[in-house]
């Protein structure tokens, strides 16, 4: 007999965690094993009850989730999965080391209690099998660049890198949106233009861009379309559609548009990576990271096929050893590395 995913659902709506429980006890391969009000209550359930996955919302009474996951996981390493409304707060809590979180249902966005529930359902069972921050190498990420100072006084501009690429494509999914952080901030703004395809809502992909932004000495935005790539630049695609690069009077130019999904998303690293062979052949490198499943794998093997470098990140260092699996099995990998490691490869690799 399989064993079922035991979850604790904490939340100080009675309403909530009786509508919770009930969804996740549909799926035949979940539990609740309890629920609980706030942070003590919870501490108390975990230690009774040994739940494999942690269901919490950010904003609670007597703490908050944030802090509570920052206090929890270094005794406790729980798995935990955050709901929130549309907030920026859910990147904190990504940081602090939730595996992964789940837009509240919101009518005005046409957000459905089916819908939340169905994701909630699916993040609880990719989380279950997922890498706390504990049981992953730490990776050492280097501060960014401090702003110069203006005025006659500020440094010149840093030379451009001497590279052979033009462009240097990332996908990634589950834990990406730290991955993605510790990359970028290793790499000098004078870095060949990147576009890059996160599993993320369409709301949270903007706040995502501009925290990015605020943080690094890169220049990081969420792509609208019809941006010509420019080194330094980082264009992340919006949470509900596709990215493309297509090749204009030899300027790369960034494509967004609506589509059906690929390879069960949209945006699909499969898509933008085929279109970087397409366009970039060997003047490109294609970066795959953690996440569940299997998109962007066929897309990366395209992109070596035609010439490019490709790096997978590897098992020890993923949240979830799922893309970068799949991309290495099928040969789509040229070089696994730690995801430590992944900045410094792209360095050697645009260098080459």
């Amino acid at each position: 007999m399989v064993k079922k995913i035991r979850v604790l659902v904490v939340d100080d709506s009675a309403i909530y965690r009786t509508a919770v429980k009930k969804a996740l006890e549909a799926d035949p391969a979940i539990e609740v094993a309890a629920t609980a009000t706030d942070p003590y209550d919870a501490l108390d359930k975990i230690v009774e009850t040994r739940p494999d996955v942690m269901v919490c919302d950010v904003m609670m009474p007597r703490m908050n989730g944030i802090e509570f996951i920052r206090r929890l996981l270094p005794q406790y390493p729980i798995k935990v999965v955050v709901v929130s409304s549309v907030s920026e707060i859910v990147l904190d809590a990504i940081n602090a080391g939730a595996v992964d979180f789940v837009a509240k249902p919101d009518m005005l966005k046409g957000r459905t209690s089916k819908d939340f529930t169905d994701e909630l359902v699916e993040k609880v069972k990719v989380a279950a099998s997922a890498r706390t921050p504990m049981e992953r190498p730490r990776a050492p990420v280097a501060p960014a660049a401090p702003a110069a100072p203006a005025g006659p006084s500020a440094p010149a501009p840093a030379a451009p890198l001497s590279t052979t690429k033009r462009l240097i494509a990332i996908g990634a999914s589950t834990g990406g949106t730290e991955a993605i952080s510790t990359v970028l901030s290793q790499l000098p703004p004078t870095v060949p233009g990147i576009v890059i395809v996160q599993h993320i809502p369409p709301e949270f992909s903007r706040m995502f861009a501009e925290r990015l932004n605020k943080l690094l000495p890169l220049t990081v935005l969420e792509a609208q379309g019809g941006e010509y790539v420019q080194p330094g630049h980082v264009y992340i695609a919006p949470g509900d559609k596709h990215i493309r690069v297509k090749k204009v009077g030899g300027r790369l130019r960034v494509e967004v548009a609506a589509g059906e999904k690929v390879s069960g998303h949209c945006p699909s690293a499969d898509v933008l990576f085929q279109s970087v062979s397409q366009c970039c052949g060997a003047d490109a490198v294609g970066v795959i990271l953690t996440g569940m499943g299997s998109d962007g794998a066929q897309g990366l093997l395209a992109m070596r096929r035609s010439g490019a470098r490709t790096i997978g990140q590897d098992e020890a260092s993923c949240v979830v050893y799922g893309m970068p699996r799949v991309a290495y099995e099928i040969g789509a990998v040229e070089r696994q590395v730690p995801l430590s490691q992944v900045a410094a490869t792209i360095l050697q690799m645009i260098s080459d």
